[in-house]
């Protein structure tokens, strides 16, 4: 089984104690969100970080995480300071890490109620990988190496895209944990899960069952290529009875500055050829997907599968079948449930909305397996029927009537129509 590593909390920070600081109001002046007043960036040479300490204004490759609870706690703040500044650097390609941390004024014992500031280097680093660096001095020396990197791992995909109004190659590497300089790279690199991906955690790098897929752009610059990480994805080789594999997608991630670029369907695509002609691949699966990815996982999937013979719009107006399954499975490795949604969005494509009938029968068919969670809802009040008395047994009834059920339904049907409607517009275009 997967296994994964456990981030310890440090003791005396916001994470163990935010409540209590949090509520004492002298104290409140000391208090500011970590995500506005932490700085990200991607640095290719010295020139660079001439950028580090002021806005961050028209600086593309400078960022704020997302998230910053699995550092500082539920309330996401740092505590202790006025005008508190994290500077988290990275070396575009080799992903040297410099950590600086620096505060307009640190609040005295008086004016923190007797509460501690928070260890805010501590906190940081402690999930950082072994190596950073703390001397931005060190740091510009050693952006001199970011010119004479080049990837590791074997080289699987090749695209162009457009940022800026400039066009650069991206690469895509596979690897595994044979690959040399891939494990210490990976550490560097998936701590930015933490900030950006919702309950996040590090994966156990001895595990032999992970694969590895890195996104790099290139760039020549004097007639030498120069790199710069765009993003990365991990996959997990589960067993499936008898003799079969089914990876599933764990981490996925297109750092900030390239998001919105076409990466994401690059990069999944790439997962999607690692193993559709592996014979020993059931199928593939996604870990927990945000709603993000699940949008770009129905993109991908709808591209593909509107090239199959049994998901052209003669075929699927007639309903979903066991051959639309079928062919989803052994062509392209999806599992039934993403089949069935799949064709749910392409046959929303091929309905003419404009047709009262048709598209009446469109909803009824995607209400019927909305619906389902509700009848098992209704199977488990009839075995209740046993067990309750009628006082209990009609509270139970009252809490999920009919008109509740049907408001539910409805409500879902618009979520998943806006969707679906979204996504097939997507595709319509390609």
């Amino acid at each position: 089984a997967k296994q994964t590593v456990t981030l310890p909390l440090l003791p005396g920070t916001v994470m163990e104690d935010c409540d209590m600081k949090m509520t004492k109001g002298g104290a409140a002046a000391f208090v500011a969100p970590a995500s506005e007043n932490i700085f990200i960036q991607l640095a290719s040479s010295a020139s660079d970080l001439l950028h580090v300490g002021d806005d961050m204004h028209g600086v593309s490759c400078i960022f704020h995480p997302e998230f910053t609870h699995q550092f500082f706690g539920e309330n996401e703040s740092i505590f202790g300071y006025k005008q508190p500044r994290v500077d988290l650097c990275y070396g575009a390609a080799t992903l040297t890490t410099y950590l600086g941390f620096s505060y307009g004024e640190k609040g005295t014992a008086e004016d923190l109620e007797g509460a501690k500031p928070d260890p805010v280097e501590a906190i940081i680093s402690d999930k950082l990988a072994p190596g950073f660096l703390t001397s931005r001095d060190e740091f510009s020396v050693r952006l001199a190496m970011e010119s004479s990197f080049e990837p590791f791992g074997d080289l699987k995909h090749v695209y162009p895209a457009t940022a800026n109004n400039q066009q650069c190659q991206h690469e895509i590497y596979q690897g595994n944990i044979l690959t040399p300089r891939l494990r210490d790279y990976h550490a560097r690199l998936q701590t930015f899960v933490l900030w950006f991906i919702d309950a996040a955690s590090f994966i156990d790098p001895d595990d032999e069952n992970w694969d590895y897929f890195f996104v790099f752009k290139r760039k020549t610059v004097d007639g030498q290529p120069h790199y710069c990480i765009v993003g990365y994805a991990t996959v997990y080789k589960y067993y499936a009875f008898p003799d079969k594999t089914r990876p599933r997608i764990s981490q996925f991630m297109i750092l900030p500055p390239f998001q919105r670029q076409g990466h994401g369907a690059e990069l999944l695509q790439t997962i999607y050829n690692q193993y559709l002609g592996d014979e020993r691949v059931l199928d593939m699966t996604a870990e927990d997907p945000s709603d993000e990815f699940a949008a770009l996982r129905d993109y991908v999937d709808a591209r593909n599968c509107s090239r199959l013979s049994s998901y052209q719009p003669s075929v699927i107006r007639s309903g979903f079948t066991p051959e639309l399954a079928r062919q989803a499975q052994k062509e392209l490795k999806l599992n039934k449930q993403q089949a069935r949604r799949v064709y749910e969005i392409l046959r929303l494509r091929a309905t003419d909305r404009s047709n009262p009938l048709e598209y009446r029968n469109y909803r009824l068919d995607v209400k019927r397996r909305l619906n389902k969670p509700f009848q098992k809802q209704q199977s488990e009040i009839k075995k209740l029927q046993q067990v309750l008395d009628p006082d209990e047994l009609a509270a139970t009834i009252a809490s999920t009537g009919l008109e509740e059920r049907h408001q539910k339904l409805n409500s879902l049907y618009e979520l998943t129509e806006q969707s679906y409607l979204r996504t097939a517009e997507k595709v319509a275009t390609v």
